[in-house]
């Protein structure tokens, strides 16, 4: 018998190429649409200044004032991003209780109660509304309403990472094993009780990974909102931008890579820490 020679080519070929031509055809009016030129970046007009900043950016601004000034602006950015994420932790954890339908005793024999079902609908389009709304537009409103300053910056976190962590964390409680959480309710249990014996040991790495990693979200968000004077690094960072101060740009900008390097080690010392 003689051996069957392979494809010379991709027999999937043709449907490849018909994707691929299908998916151009959608991006361009899309492209045309955002004005996307990144060719505009390389014209006469814009490569001049570019090369001008980038030139003052090295060596970066290493004086001991400049340095105490970072370390200050550093730790209220990680202060901004920290008490954000724990107000919104206040926010999320008993909506999550609340809008987890293993959880409620009403759905153990199958449908929930019309009234526990419109509750936990209206608090779903709650967490909805909180996370829909970015929070650069909730810390420009709190920066009208508090002033300049952390204040509109942990508002603006709370509130939005607040529907983003109530929404994940019901998410992960009811896609994970639920016969126990459902007899430590049939059995009498409280919610709180089924939660922390149920729920919680087989799905405290995912949440708190999750959680970790909206807290160096956050950090990072502290930082976008601080270009709208909710403070922190990112308001020091508009201002060295705004005077061309490359190098103290750098500066900042290898702190705050710092920065997010070590909520990535906390979130990997945890999950091995729980696994």
């Amino acid at each position: 018998m003689s051996a069957v020679r392979p494809p010379m080519r991709d027999p999937a070929w043709l449907g490849r190429l018909f994707w691929l031509g299908a998916a151009l055809v959608l991006l361009w009016p899309l492209l045309r649409a955002t004005e996307f030129r990144p060719w505009e970046l390389f014209s006469a007009e814009s490569r001049g200044p570019t090369l001008r900043f980038l030139a003052t950016m090295l060596p970066p601004a290493t004086n001991g004032e400049f340095l105490w000034l970072v370390a200050r602006e550093t730790w209220r950015t990680v202060a901004i991003a920290t008490a954000g994420i724990t107000l919104a932790l206040v926010i999320a954890i008993p909506a999550t209780l609340m809008s987890t339908r293993v959880l409620s005793l009403s759905a153990l024999s199958g449908r929930m109660a019309p009234l526990p079902a419109l509750a936990r609908q209206l608090l779903r389009w709650l967490l909805v509304l909180l996370r829909s709304v970015p929070e650069l537009v909730w810390a420009l409103v709190f920066v009208r309403v508090v002033g300049l300053g952390p204040t509109a910056g942990v508002l603006a976190i709370a509130l939005t990472y607040g529907g983003m962590l109530g929404k994940v964390y019901a998410d992960i409680l009811e896609s994970g094993e639920t016969p126990a959480t459902r007899s430590l309710l049939a059995n009498g249990a409280g919610r709180l009780q089924a939660f922390a014996y149920g729920l919680l040991p087989q799905n405290a790495a995912e949440l708190t990974s999750y959680t970790v990693y909206r807290w160096e979200c956050a950090i990072r968000s502290s930082v976008v909102l601080g270009f709208v004077g909710a403070g922190g690094l990112g308001q020091q960072l508009d201002n060295s931008t705004k005077m061309f101060a490359g190098g103290e740009v750098t500066t900042m900008l290898l702190v705050f890579i710092a920065l997010v390097a070590l909520a990535d080690h906390v979130s990997g010392w945890l999950r091995r820490a729980l696994a």
